[in-house]
């Protein structure tokens, strides 16, 4: 690991980490937690995803319904208006839009063939943005002048990597640039993030393999052509599989790093808590 224990972790000039685990455990409130102090370069995984990796992409998507409509196509032919998407760190809304859910047309989905072509642009997109990590730590120091980096990352990135693989190129590299930190929630955490996501249905990225059973078995099971799946309907369903299939993917990337609870990290209030949260991780791991 790139901290050997407590002391270490505390003395040293440059604090390096990334956080990952579930939407909703605390991810971001750590990172802007920390931001505020001025110490700390963020990171964002999602962010770099949408204006870097994914932004022509769901730019295009937008001019492409504008497109639909006669007199906004004819001001976007002259050059007469511009189509972009307005992306910062509290709102990444158009790269879930753009991401989507598969079902009914009538009802904002997408065919199935096309879901999954965005579901692979994705996973490009977040695999590129998370190796592109170690240069933005690096940039965060050398070029503005920033002791500290955090790299905020997305809750899909247990699905690119092999946890079981001591020898996982991505994870190799990731943790040879900071330490990971998992956010681990318990039983009352998931049973609130199911009933929030209940609430409020989000698109996902989910593994492929992951992606077709949970389709094929919810068709299957409601016997539902493929174009009158309700959207919402299905990511409901599969959000609970989904985060069952995650969590054991964390526990196994956790032996790369340290691992805080939800309630630990909601306790957070400033830098010096979060450095002690780190150092009291660090020594819950030792032998």
């Amino acid at each position: 690991m790139l901290y050997r224990d407590a002391d270490h972790w505390r003395a040293a000039a440059q604090k390096r980490v990334l956080v990952y685990g579930m939407s909703g455990l605390g991810k971001t409130h750590m990172s802007t937690t920390v931001r505020a102090s001025g110490n700390w370069f963020h990171y964002s995984i999602d962010y770099r995803i949408g204006t870097r990796y994914m932004g022509e992409l769901i730019a295009d998507n937008a001019k492409a319904e504008a497109m639909k409509v006669p007199f906004l196509r004819a001001l976007l032919l002259s050059d007469s208006i511009y189509i972009g998407s307005n992306i910062t760190f509290d709102n990444l809304n158009p790269v879930s839009t753009y991401l989507g859910k598969p079902g009914d047309a009538d009802k904002g989905g997408l065919p199935i063939d096309e879901y999954r072509r965005r579901q692979e642009q994705f996973r490009t997109s977040e695999v590129a943005a998370l190796n592109d990590t170690r240069h933005f730590a690096d940039r965060a120091h050398d070029l503005y002048g920033y002791p500290h980096f955090i790299c905020d990352t997305g809750g899909s990135i247990c699905e690119w990597v092999d946890p079981h693989d001591d020898n996982d190129a991505l994870m190799q590299s990731l943790s040879a640039a900071c330490l990971p930190i998992w956010i681990k929630g318990d039983a009352a955490h998931t049973a609130a993030l199911i009933a929030r996501f209940d609430k409020a249905p989000k698109p996902m990225a989910y593994q492929p393999a992951f992606l077709l059973d949970c389709w094929n078995s919810y068709l299957g099971e409601t016997g539902l052509g493929e174009d009158k799946v309700d959207p919402d309907a299905f990511v409901r369903w599969t959000y609970a599989r989904a985060l069952a299939h995650r969590q054991p993917r964390y526990e196994a990337m956790s032996r790369w790093g340290v691992t805080v609870t939800a309630d630990e990290v909601a306790s957070l209030k400033g830098e010096a808590d979060f450095v002690d949260l780190v150092a009291m991780a660090l020594e819950r791991r030792a032998p």
